[in-house]
């Protein structure tokens, strides 16, 4: 309907120019907007503003001129007002919503799909848990968001991949086997010290267990380095094929895993370094190799080999978006958890000092979860130690409510999920509150089918038994559905969808409660049935794009 309003607009500057009311033939720059208060129309423009300059007339006169020939629409518009300032505050009549509703019921599926992102190819890389251990419920939360933005940048028209990166390599793999091996030992009856900053979960011991029941005493005696290599790789392995079977059970898939250790071995590390290094951007300090990040706007320099020859992170990460860029990705979107803020600077620093353009890389934040039951924290994991695992919450309420929780709230602000407000089947669960809608009008359709009704064939005849306030207003709501999914992924924020669902869920219940949809009267039971159909379309979509599903009975 902004669009429609838009081109209204532009047909009546034309005609003001014609008629000479106006004088410029420059095409303003103005925006179309839903009104922030009730009353002021269905929506307003500031163009009267914008023409001021340059027609050297008052923002009100030249409302007034537009507001007369906007009086010409053809009945599309009920009311036109200049409001304060010169806006023009529009309704739409009637049946432009009603056309509105019929174009809905036509798209049917594809409605709220967009080509804004002309086929662009944007790569998200979500999660990326190291394989040192199960998910948590803060991985679960970055696997949600991460798959969310991915789904509806899909429906917003780009070409999206989705990438696990997997940090096996490093200091954290050579702990897992230290932690791996000295739980071994002590297996075999050996006293034998727990590393100082080792894995100390119970998951270490069962994997240190089956490591016994397979090998007997076969790694007493191996000489420590080999031993914690070999013990270490393969936990880091049996955990990232947990970590896989843990996202399957909650929806996640991914295009492809790409393996930080594959990166280093290959040596295309190196070679990220040293194309650095021809274009001046390396030095040696104190036997380490430093790259001028600061030059490209980073707090400070940042080291990519360490004194002992060995590469940083950075190194690996800088090699990763290399190749992540050089692969013809428009846009890459890297979602890491808050903790990660610091990073960003001497990521873009990499990039900028690789030739690249640092604008290309966005990153998302997703702040940490706290799990609580009825207001009251919920104890840390037994099987971890540390956390509680992503496959807890999945085994105790399922994945749709915590897909939901995971995404109700802006990724960067911190989350306390109730076990037992997502277990609840009343209102005042969201995520129940909006399936249940689906599931009404569902039942809706049964009782029709029960009565011999169907639903008629769309058309602005049948329509034109929708005249209720609340009718329009549903109408006025499912109409924002594309520009919600455009701006949740346009701004990266899959939240807006969920918002938005449970506005129309919730005002959809108001309207169930006051009008019956299936009566004897024909003609309005025929409209209100297309009605429903609407909004179920329209919420069954909205929950698939967060990855929820939409059931017809609970």
């Amino acid at each position: 309907m902004k669009s429609r309003l838009r081109g209204l607009l532009l047909e009546a500057l034309a005609g003001a120019r014609q008629g000479g009311e106006l004088s410029s033939n420059e095409i303003p720059s103005f925006v179309v907007e839903v009104p922030r208060e009730e009353g002021h129309g269905d929506l307003a423009s500031n163009v009267a503003m914008t023409l001021a300059r340059v027609e050297r007339k008052g923002p009100q006169v030249i409302a007034a001129i537009l507001q007369r020939r906007l009086g010409d629409a053809g009945g599309r518009l009920a009311r036109v007002e200049v409001a304060g300032g010169g806006f023009l505050n529009v309704t739409f009549a009637a049946e432009a919503w009603r056309e509105r509703l019929l174009e809905i019921l036509a798209a049917g599926d594809g409605y709220g799909t967009s080509l804004v992102g002309a086929g662009k190819r944007v790569q998200v890389e979500f999660c990326s848990a190291n394989p040192t251990g199960p998910l948590h419920i803060g991985h679960g939360r970055g696997a949600a968001t991460g798959d969310a933005i991915a789904r509806v940048l899909e429906a917003a028209g780009y070409g999206v991949d989705r990438e696990y990166y997997i940090n096996d390599a490093g200091g954290q793999i050579e702990t897992l086997g230290s932690s791996v091996l000295a739980r071994y030992l002590v297996l075999c009856g050996i006293d034998e010290p727990f590393p100082e900053n080792g894995y100390p979960a119970e998951y270490v011991t069962d994997l240190a267990r089956e490591v016994l029941e397979r090998d007997g005493q076969r790694w007493v005696g191996v000489e420590r380095k080999d031993a914690v290599e070999a013990l270490g790789r393969e936990a880091a392995d049996k955990l990232l094929d947990v970590i896989r079977s843990d996202l399957a059970a909650f929806g996640v898939r991914f295009d492809r895993f790409t393996s930080e250790r594959d990166l280093q071995r290959s040596g295309r590390v190196e070679a990220a370094l040293e194309e650095l290094e021809q274009r001046g951007h390396l030095y040696v300090n104190d036997g380490a190799r430093f790259m001028r990040s600061s030059a490209f706007g980073d707090d400070k320099d940042r080291a990519v080999v360490k004194s002992d020859g060995g590469l940083t992170y950075f190194a690996s990460d800088i090699c990763y978006h290399r190749e992540k860029l050089l692969a013809g990705y428009d846009r890459i979107i890297d979602v890491w958890g808050a903790d990660h803020h610091g990073y960003i600077g001497r990521m873009r620093a990499s990039i900028a000092a690789l030739g690249m353009e640092p604008e290309r890389l966005r990153v998302v934040l997703v702040q940490m979860v706290s799990l609580s039951r009825d207001g009251a924290p919920v104890r840390m994991g037994k099987r971890t130690g540390e956390f509680v695992t992503l496959r807890d919450v999945l085994d105790e309420v399922g994945c749709d409510l915590a897909r939901f929780f995971f995404l109700s709230r802006k990724s960067d602000a911190h989350l306390d999920f109730d076990l037992e407000l997502a277990r609840r089947q009343t209102a005042e669960n969201p995520v129940f509150y909006i399936q249940y809608a689906y599931t009404r009008i569902a039942g809706i359709f049964r009782q029709a089918a029960e009565k011999g009704i169907e639903a008629p064939v769309p058309s602005s005849a049948v329509m034109a038994a929708l005249g209720q306030p609340e009718e329009l207003a549903l109408v006025r709501l499912l109409a924002e559905f594309p520009e919600i999914v455009e701006g949740a992924a346009e701004s990266l924020e899959p939240h807006r969808v969920v918002v938005y669902a449970q506005k129309v869920a919730g005002d959809f219940h108001r309207y169930y409660a006051r009008h019956r949809c299936v009566s004897g009267d024909v003609a309005t039971t025929g409209a209100r049935l297309l009605l429903v159909r609407a909004v179920g379309q329209v919420i069954g979509r909205a929950l698939a794009l967060v990855g929820v599903g939409a059931p017809e009975r609970m």
